[in-house]
């Protein structure tokens, strides 16, 4: 009977020196610079579908090359910069023009990698970047518009704002205006945001549906209020993401920061009220975590983790946050990092897609949400993971 209670006792120290172990390693483990590894191994030249095909002008591009550009910026090592490049290159002629982009589909979406040519241009000097930042520029000049300024989605979803849409168009939109000295655009891309709350807005959580129709035709939209029936953890984070990056660039005197400020936490707070406690994620609908079928998302989690530690970092929110923050991110370490077989580290558990409307009809339901297929080293996600990750590198 001893000797079993002294083989119990050793076995029951040496599983938890295991787990020490690996909880030190988890924690000494550049998670940044490892996904950022992943993607340039499977992504050498080009991001590639499912199906095998190279992705066109997709905005998937500009957020994961924006996430390794800080990654860049912290580590100096210049094969980071050398891939943003590589990357970019593909879709740029000599003079500038961009293969694969339409500006007269005036969809939101193509205006995120504007962000990713400034960045070059700012680091080359070379004339392509900015002439190709000028031409989506000039997108958002014609780009149609709700009634009160907002920019639609898309032109085939008219009249329609989604949460998506404030981080695909507003934080190219504040640099540009920034770099090339166009101070008179900050009072329209406060505005976005604005809109964007003022119409989404839930009254009881203060969490933002994922969109809102203002001519109230979809079948998707409250007759109403035009508002989409869901919370999709995804586009909030959409949405905090643009607003912590946009401040970067909004100017310390505009009498609109003040406003974008207490946006971002009243924002921060509704978010934080939604944290699992069992695990410390967030779900793919983010008001209805214990309704069947609903589960963690990895996206909408590391974006959620980025906007809150970015965010107390600067001092845009109070630095309670952080540590609402830092266990989202063991959250997600936990439940969706693996090392494969290939030595590579892999990000589960991300949503591929949600959207509205459409062909098939995307009617915007509970149901509908959770139907779509969640993927392995889906780029939104790992774009996302990175800049969270990174941020937690950064923290004092």
């Amino acid at each position: 009977m001893q000797v079993k209670n002294i083989i119990l006792g050793f076995s029951v120290m040496l599983f938890a020196m295991v787990c020490s172990a690996q909880k030190k390693l988890r924690s000494q483990t550049d998670y940044a610079q490892e996904i950022s590894k992943t993607i340039m191994h499977k992504w050498p030249d080009s991001l590639t579908r499912l199906d095998g095909k190279s992705a066109g002008w997709s905005y998937d591009i500009g957020l994961y090359l924006e996430a390794i550009s800080n990654v860049y910026a912290r580590t100096g090592n210049k094969v980071y910069f050398d891939y943003i490049q590589k990357q970019m290159d593909r879709f740029l002629l000599p003079d500038g023009q961009i293969k694969f982009y339409k500006q007269n589909s005036y969809n939101i979406d193509y205006v995120r990698n504007g962000k990713a040519m400034m960045y070059l241009f700012e680091r080359t000097g070379e004339q392509k970047y900015a002439n190709a930042a000028k031409y989506i520029r000039q997108q958002l000049y014609t780009h149609p518009r709700t009634s009160e300024g907002g920019f639609w989605h898309k032109k085939v979803y008219p009249n329609q704002m989604w949460l998506d849409g404030l981080y695909m168009g507003q934080p190219f939109y504040a640099h540009f205006s920034k770099v090339f000295n166009q101070p008179e655009n900050f009072d329209d891309i406060a505005k976005q945001f604005i809109l964007m709350e003022k119409h989404s807005r839930d009254s009881e959580t203060g969490l933002l549906h994922h969109a809102w129709d203002e001519s109230r035709q979809q079948r998707w939209a409250d007759k109403q209020t035009g508002k989409s029936p869901n919370i999709w953890g995804r586009a909030m984070g959409w949405y905090g993401v643009a607003l912590v990056d946009v401040l970067d660039d909004f100017p310390k005197d505009h009498p609109q920061r003040k406003t974008l400020l207490e946006i971002l936490n009243r924002y921060v707070e509704a978010v934080a009220k939604v944290q699992n406690p069992t695990n410390d994620l967030w779900y793919q609908v983010l008001d209805k975590a214990s309704k069947k079928g609903n589960y963690p998302e990895a996206s909408a989690s590391s974006m959620f983790v980025y906007t809150m530690l970015k965010g107390s970092r600067l001092g845009y929110i109070p630095s309670k946050y952080r540590d609402v923050a830092k266990k989202g991110y063991q959250g997600i370490i936990k439940q969706f990092i693996e090392k494969g077989d290939d030595g590579f580290y892999h990000l589960n558990g991300t949503v591929m897609v949600s959207g509205l409307g459409g062909n098939p009809y995307r009617d915007g339901s509970f149901e509908y949400y959770i139907s779509e297929p969640v993927i392995q080293d889906d780029p939104k996600g790992m774009g996302a993971f990175i800049l969270a990750a990174n941020e937690v590198t950064l923290i004092k």
